[in-house]
């Protein structure tokens, strides 16, 4: 376990995907738009691929964020914004704080852009980008995993901690291991739902914290064991997380051996093995409503509570697949398009439209029930 931890330490989320590479999935007729055993859930197809030949400054994006009638997707090179059916690219030389883009969110309030990056955070208001590293602010490091709006205030997950910054009184709070029920200070998710804050802690699980009262409650997994999830639904499958949403009520944990559903009340672990999940390895997830979208090393996995939609690239062939797993069983259906690769590091929907990251491109998909 220690051998891991340093492993993951010194950056395999980052590592990884800079390092994998494969054919990009091409484009081909419309799909077929029935699909009975999904049931609710959404079906995604006729995906469209984009890469450096297409405009992107690098094929290797980290994130990707849906941002009315633009993209904005985060990539090793810099920030890539798709808009009007064409890509434009902002670097360090525009005022970007570092050419890696992680993560990337949007104020409802003001409409501001806030990016996080391997060197800093952006504030990207008016055309104009505005830095805060730990040098010139209150940023606990500049190493941003992800960022999110919540009203007024921004949240960041760091390599250094969680904090937030209250965009109208200007002023910072962090949070570690010396204030907060964390073990370590490296943080890579966060997300807020009903009035309160979920940290995706490394070793320690999920931290909450009530934006009211202003305290903190962690939840971990119970049995302490690092090699298997030895009491099923006891709660967080594992204390490694790599990520948390929140929407409808629920939240979802993301981490490296598996999923986790919390209700306020239960919990439930999901595995690759005994559901429709395409790996325990998840590198980020989305919830939108009901459905939670799953970027996992083998591929896209979406995911109800009852159902299990998931896409990935047929054999490393240009073809991609659909499997469709429920209480019958799994159903495999061929498609046309594929994602562009199956190394997926983000996602973002609105509509009937999907965008992921991947090692390989970004793809958008439409939906097709």
């Amino acid at each position: 376990m220690k051998r891991l931890k340093q492993v993951l330490h010194n950056g395999t989320r980052i590592s990884l995907v800079l390092l994998l590479s494969v054919s990009l999935s091409g484009s081909s007729p419309s799909e077929k738009n029935s699909y009975p055993e999904a049931g609710d859930m959404p079906v995604y197809g006729n995906w469209q691929t984009f890469t450096t030949k297409n405009g992107l400054p690098d094929d290797k994006a980290y994130c990707v964020r849906i941002d009315g009638d633009r993209v904005l997707v985060g990539t090793k090179a810099g920030l890539a914004v798709y808009e009007n059916n064409e890509w434009r690219t902002y670097s360090v030389e525009d005022g970007l704080a570092h050419p890696g883009v992680l993560s990337i969110d949007v104020s409802e309030l003001t409409g501001d852009v806030w990016i996080g990056t391997l060197g800093g955070m952006n504030r990207w208001s008016a055309g104009r980008f505005e830095t805060y590293t730990q040098f010139n602010s209150g940023l606990a490091n500049d190493v941003i995993y992800s960022v999110i709006c919540d009203g007024k205030d921004v949240w960041a997950a760091t390599g250094g901690g969680a904090g937030h910054y209250d965009t109208y009184s200007r002023t910072w709070g962090i949070y570690t291991e010396r204030n907060a029920p964390m073990h370590e200070p490296w943080t890579y998710g966060v997300c807020a739902g009903d009035g309160k804050v979920f940290i995706a802690a490394w070793g320690g699980g999920v931290i909450e914290y009530n934006t009211k009262t202003k305290k903190f409650r962690d939840y971990v997994d119970p049995d302490g064991e690092m090699e298997l999830d030895v009491f099923p639904d006891d709660g967080v499958v594992h204390d490694i997380t790599t990520g948390v949403s929140h929407a409808n009520g629920i939240l979802w944990v993301a981490t490296y051996f598996g999923l986790s559903r919390y209700d306020g009340v239960h919990w439930k672990g999901y595995f690759d093995h005994d559901s429709g999940l395409l790996s325990n390895f998840i590198n980020f997830l989305k919830a939108d409503g009901p459905v939670v979208f799953l970027c996992t090393d083998l591929g896209l996995s979406t995911f109800d509570g009852d159902t299990w939609v998931s896409y990935h690239i047929k054999d490393n062939s240009h073809n991609g697949e659909i499997l469709i797993t429920n209480g019958e069983g799994t159903k495999k259906i061929e498609s046309p398009t594929s994602i562009s690769h199956n190394f997926v590091i983000g996602v973002d929907t609105q509509g009937d439209e999907i965008w992921i990251a991947t090692s390989k491109g970004v793809s958008r998909g439409e939906r097709l029930n």
